[in-house]
């Protein structure tokens, strides 16, 4: 009987993080969906388990545990997703000091103690894939958006720095930048928005990647945005 893989999707909210949630159950993987409340999705009919856990991912102790029981619940993870941020716009003279520190705990550290933990479940099988989500901020500082361009900035050298140091022991890292709005399931691509589902196969195709042909950063968009 194969084993089946453990998908972890850190951030599984509505929007991306359940169309997450939904590809890999829908690959026959389990599925932990991580998320502050700890509420798993209802999946389609016929799709495997999904099973939330309750963390706060700007909390070390926190994410160690739930990897933890994650592991000791569903077995090891084979892929792992941080999807945690948030979108924050204010001028420079407008940011308080803990509204720059909480995004950058939530966007940039978050991603630290997550991919940490999820290294430290994969190095001893020496395999896995570990994938971060970017934002047009992870490239591009605009104008009122210093609070969520510098987490999302600090989020790609991490993503950079995992790659190039996990990369020869088996480990994919890959950073998913996400250039435009995402919308609904039904919305038309004209509309101008991404449709979670379709970013999420982007997502999976990554992790199905084979080790001679790795990508580490794409960047997504619909095809009426400019850049």
């Amino acid at each position: 009987m194969t084993e089946k893989e453990v998908a972890v999707v850190v951030g599984a909210g509505p929007g991306l993080g359940y169309a997450l949630v939904e590809r890999f159950a829908q690959a026959g993987m389990t599925v932990a969906a991580v998320s502050r409340k700890g509420i798993a999705p209802k999946l389609q009919k016929g799709r495997s388990t999904a099973r939330g856990y309750a963390c706060d991912a700007t909390l070390g102790d926190q994410v160690k545990t739930t990897f933890a029981q994650v592991t000791a619940e569903l077995g090891p993870p084979d892929v792992v997703v941080f999807n945690v941020g948030t979108w924050d716009r204010a001028g420079i003279v407008e940011i308080s000091d803990e509204l720059f520190l909480q995004a950058w705990r939530t966007g940039c550290f978050g991603g630290f103690l997550v991919g940490r933990a999820a290294a430290e479940a994969m190095l001893p099988r020496g395999r896995g894939t570990i994938l971060f989500t970017g934002a047009t901020g992870s490239i591009r500082g605009a104008a009122g958006f210093a609070a969520f361009a510098v987490p999302k900035f600090g989020l790609r050298a991490l993503a950079q720095s995992m790659a190039r140091e996990l990369g020869p022991k088996g480990i994919h890292v890959g950073h998913v930048i996400i250039d435009g709005m995402i919308g609904q399931e039904g919305e038309a691509p004209q509309q101008g928005f991404l449709r979670p589902s379709e970013i999420a196969e982007a997502y999976y195709q990554l992790h199905r990647q084979k080790p001679s042909a790795w990508t580490h950063e794409i960047d997504l968009r619909p095809a009426v945005e400019k850049f």
